[in-house]
């Protein structure tokens, strides 16, 4: 059962260097759409989500509006605000342009593969924990080394989660938490769970993504995704 205000937060202002080429990332096509479309397509969808916050480059607002929002009919889409720097300078203006919310839903524009059973689960944990972080286990042992490449730690593999978006979280503890990050040195800041961590001092809490949400980095990845996209479609 819902309750309370639920906004996304869709990331988007990325660029996508590794991908190399001159399209960002989050605009290439897949199937004959862009892939920022599947994961706006999803929460525009979920009946969990009241709102969406769309974070991309000012320069990119204007084609944001007419190529994605207005082109698809994601009525949703409530602001598009422009990004910072980094990932989390991003999230920080997509935080502040919030409003109301309960609950915010922070959600990489780049995995097209995100599902409304992803958005239950964290949901449902972020009512009960406060958090909800996306996450599938790690298939593969995990080596921990030193400075020197020496390996000083194992951890069990049942321990080991990859993590993935979306993030879910009470819009006061993340918002709080990033608000105290702007006093620190954002260095090492590589997830919003890893800020709501350090700088909300609340534990995290984890649900089962899905393997086949993989965010698009590089283009291997794509043409991973083009055949996700098949065996979907069938």
């Amino acid at each position: 059962m819902k309750e309370g205000k639920c906004t996304a937060i869709i990331l988007a202002a990325g660029q996508g260097k590794r991908m190399g080429g001159q399209v960002r990332k989050q605009f290439m096509e897949l199937q004959g759409k862009p892939l920022l479309y599947y994961s706006l397509h999803c929460f525009q969808e979920s009946g969990l989500i009241d709102e969406i916050l769309l974070v991309t480059g000012k320069d990119q607002i204007e084609y944001c509006i007419k190529n994605v929002v207005e082109r698809y009919g994601f009525s949703k889409v409530v602001k598009i605000v422009a990004g910072g720097e980094q990932r989390y300078d991003s999230v920080y203006e997509g935080l502040k342009a919030c409003g109301d919310s309960e609950y915010v839903f922070i959600h990489d524009g780049a995995r097209p593969f995100v599902t409304e059973e992803i958005l239950q689960r964290g949901y449902e944990a972020a009512r009960k924990y406060g958090t909800g972080i996306a996450g599938v286990l790690s298939k593969d042992t995990v080596k921990i080394v030193d400075g020197k490449k020496n390996v000083i730690e194992t951890p069990l593999r049942d321990r080991v989660w990859i993590v993935q978006t979306p993030q879910i979280f009470e819009y006061n503890l993340v918002r709080c938490a990033y608000d105290r990050l702007q006093l620190f040195d954002k260095t090492g800041i590589t997830d919003d769970a890893m800020v709501v961590e350090e700088m909300g001092n609340h534990t995290v809490h984890m649900v089962p993504g899905d393997y086949t949400n993989i965010k698009i980095t590089t283009p291997d990845d794509l043409d991973v995704a083009a055949q996700f996209m098949q065996k979907i479609s069938g």
